[in-house]
């Protein structure tokens, strides 16, 4: 049991303490070296704003993604759903969700600029805020082919909600991609409830 309030830490973290990557105190999320070739060639793309603020931890972003209906969970600025939107192309059909406003405001902010980047006359992303616990409000059951996540079903507190939420969304045969930290062993209390830690997924 936590000794503080895990989503108003993690809302305060990523919606105020930070202001870009470069603000982080560990290594928990990765650098955007190591990434596959495909994501970097479409990275050129993605507003800087949004590039400074990402603070993924993989790249959980499968290739063959067009036409595809995805839905990212925890998607922040939206970095990942604005690389997603352009493999999905046109006719694919993106639902970033997250809960911290600042987080969305920025990734809502540049959805037109993105889609003229990437040479499209049809919005094909959309960000709501709300908690991923939630997604299942949004997203109509076996709808979705594809669910992406980067570093943030750690942070939940009801995970085995969220995935059954995953199930239900996707389709027969869709899948599951997320990035994310895990522990191999039980975690000190000093380190549990430390909030740094918690908020930069390591504790």
């Amino acid at each position: 049991m936590k000794n503080f309030d895990t989503e108003e830490v993690v809302k305060g973290y990523y919606g105020s303490t930070l202001s870009s990557s470069d603000d982080l105190k560990t290594t928990a999320c990765c650098d955007l070296d190591d990434i596959p070739e495909y994501v970097k060639d479409i990275s050129p793309l993605i507003a800087d704003e949004i590039q400074m603020k990402f603070y993924g931890c993989g790249s959980p972003i499968p290739l063959h993604l067009e036409g595809c209906s995805v839905v990212d969970l925890g998607c922040g600025t939206g970095r990942d759903s604005y690389i997603v939107s352009k493999l999905a192309g046109e006719h694919g059909k993106v639902l970033g969700i997250d809960m911290t406003n600042e987080q969305i405001d920025v990734a809502r902010k540049h959805i037109n600029t993105q889609m003229k980047a990437f040479g499209y006359e049809n919005k094909n992303v959309k960000f709501v805020h709300d908690y991923i616990e939630n997604a299942a409000k949004h997203v109509s059951p076996g709808s979705a082919d594809v669910v992406i996540s980067n570093c943030v079903i750690n942070l939940t507190e009801d995970k085995e909600r969220v995935l059954d939420d995953i199930f239900r969304m996707l389709k027969n045969g869709g899948e599951l991609y997320f990035s994310d930290i895990y522990a191999d062993r039980r975690l000190p209390d000093e380190i549990r409830n430390n909030e740094l830690l918690y908020a930069e997924c390591l504790g």
